[in-house]
């Protein structure tokens, strides 16, 4: 039963990751604010939620660095290399909050708020590091514009979508993973 559970785990945190790898194609069609809808960012928190932080974790680290390798987008350096420990902070504490805090719905937005926070940040540490390698800077304004402004059709389609999916896919009729 277990080695089964860890298989699930695994085909689930792949179609996350493939889901990561095509999900901006979507959202790309949008001009206006399709990058701006954060659209690799839901399969990992979904990932962290659903199958675990090991499994959020890797499939948020490899996601951005695996679409630019592959497709030049988004840019390598610093924009892939800074979203690889964003999105992995992502999908990590989403998955060990859910571990962690009670199993009731409202735990579900603790976790993901907790987490989009602290993926930020690490995102805007990760930006200030790689600026200040490049000789350039990273000031608190392009962190609330990259962050924060730019990414506020995302911030709200997060805070609606992902918790009505996470309750859905915990439904023990739908996935039947234990932890």
């Amino acid at each position: 039963m277990k080695n089964r559970n860890k298989l699930m785990k695994m085909i689930i945190s792949a179609f996350f990751l493939a889901l990561s790898y095509t999900l901006p194609f979507l959202t790309g069609q949008i001009p206006e604010i399709g990058s701006m809808l954060c659209p690799m960012h839901i399969p990992v928190l979904l990932c962290g939620f659903i199958c675990g932080w090991p499994w959020g974790l890797a499939v948020g680290f490899v996601s951005p660095l695996f679409r630019s390798l592959t497709l030049g987008m988004p840019p390598l350096f610093p924009t892939a290399f800074c979203m690889a420990f964003e999105l992995a902070a992502y999908g990590a504490l989403s998955g060990l909050l859910r571990r962690l805090l009670p199993k009731k719905k409202a735990f579900i937005y603790c976790a993901l708020l907790i987490s989009m926070i602290a993926g930020r940040l690490v995102w805007g540490l990760m930006m200030f590091v790689c600026m200040g390698i490049n000789g350039g800077s990273f000031t608190l304004g392009a962190f609330l514009a990259g962050a924060v402004t730019n990414a506020i059709p995302g911030i709200v389609l997060q805070i609606v979508l992902i918790p009505i999916l996470v309750m859905i896919l915990e439904n023990p009729k739908i996935l039947n993973l234990k932890d």
